[in-house]
């Protein structure tokens, strides 16, 4: 099995994270593991909102987030357990996730 690819904090680039986050699906994805209290596993984000993400879609979702350096993913047996970086990614760009966090609930809650 291949090792998963996680960047350096210090190679995390501004760019990468504003693209990761710029997908809908990802955004929802990347809020929900922020505000978990333990690792969740990718099975977890089958159903997004109101839709049903093909496994092959979710895997993709999941290697932008990591790439890009929002998230950290480890093997456990058969299951991937995935945990933000927020506080990483805070040092190196304070207040960002915060502001793109809350600017996606008040988005989230002005669609409902």
């Amino acid at each position: 099995m291949r090792p998963l690819f996680h960047p350096s904090i210090d190679d995390v680039r501004l760019e990468a994270i504003l693209h990761a986050l710029s997908d809908p699906v990802r955004v929802e994805i990347f809020a929900n593991i922020a505000g978990a209290a333990c690792a969740l596993g990718c099975q977890a984000f089958v159903t997004v909102g109101d839709r049903v993400i093909p496994k092959s879609s979710l895997s993709q979702h999941f290697k932008v987030l990591r790439e890009s350096g929002l998230i950290r993913s480890e093997r456990e047996g058969v299951e991937m357990r995935n945990v933000s970086r927020c506080t990483e990614l805070d040092q190196r760009f304070p207040g960002l996730i915060a502001a793109i966090m809350a600017a996606h609930t008040r988005e989230k809650a002005a669609a409902a």
